[in-house]
């Protein structure tokens, strides 16, 4: 009888470790997906050059056109602001809160799902994928549009410029995402996006690429595994 304490003890510990180690590998199949936001779930463009807009109003500075704001569009806000009102009427972080201020007021007039975005995120998630969001847009815009849109439900992780002391193309803030997902980046998972950040974040971050281009970045010679032309064919590259 006095073996039973011993054998139950090994026996729970074997099982805990059966567990862990099921645990870990189920970690390691999940599958997932990272997508970035402007240009490849969401069109954005007009709302962004009403922000521009309106703050360059501030200082009766004339309006710039749609195509020229969404060509400063892609590597985070400082270069938007640096492009769009140089030489600098006053101190950037100025700018920076004048524009914040018009976009926080204006970032769902126009915004909208680009088409068959919603379809393929339903289907992915039905089909067991893990989806998160990788962006270089300021984090305090990031999820509040994708809830006006009725979308953030499908994300488990929305990281945002300000997030990690990094912006993509480094990889930090996708592990990021991947922390808050509780899974482990490995080369069947992806990354989805229309710019050359997102390319080559993703292939810094070790996982697939896939080039989005109904957006309105460019790859600028970036490599990228897989091209689309409309949201719903990437079903087909799972």
């Amino acid at each position: 009888m006095a073996l039973i304490g011993p054998i139950t003890q090994n026996l729970t510990s074997a099982l805990s470790h059966s567990r862990t180690r099921a645990l870990f590998i189920t970690i390691l199949c999940m599958k997932t997906a990272l997508f970035d936001l402007d240009g490849t779930l969401t069109d954005t463009r007009d709302d962004l050059t009403l922000a521009v807009n309106l703050t360059r109003a501030d200082y009766n500075l004339p309006p710039v056109d749609r195509d020229f704001v969404i060509s400063l569009v892609g590597n985070g806000v400082k270069p938007l602001i640096e492009g769009a009102f140089a030489p600098l009427p006053e101190s950037y972080e100025q700018i920076l809160k004048r524009y914040k201020d018009h976009y926080a007021a204006h970032f769902l007039v126009n915004t909208k799902l680009y088409p068959e975005v919603e379809k393929t995120l339903k289907a992915m998630q039905s089909a067991g994928w893990k989806l998160g969001v990788v962006t270089n847009k300021p984090s305090i815009f990031a999820a509040p549009i994708l809830e006006g849109l009725n979308a953030a439900h499908f994300f488990e992780a929305i990281v945002g410029g300000g997030d990690t002391e990094n912006l993509k193309p480094h990889p930090e803030p996708l592990y990021l995402a991947a922390e808050k997902m509780g899974v482990v980046l490995d080369s069947r998972d992806w990354m989805i996006g229309d710019h050359i950040t997102d390319l080559e974040s993703g292939k810094n971050a070790g996982v697939q690429t896939c080039f989005c281009e109904f957006g309105m970045g460019e790859t600028r010679g970036a490599l990228y595994d897989v091209a689309i032309q409309q949201m719903d064919e990437l079903l087909a590259h799972l």
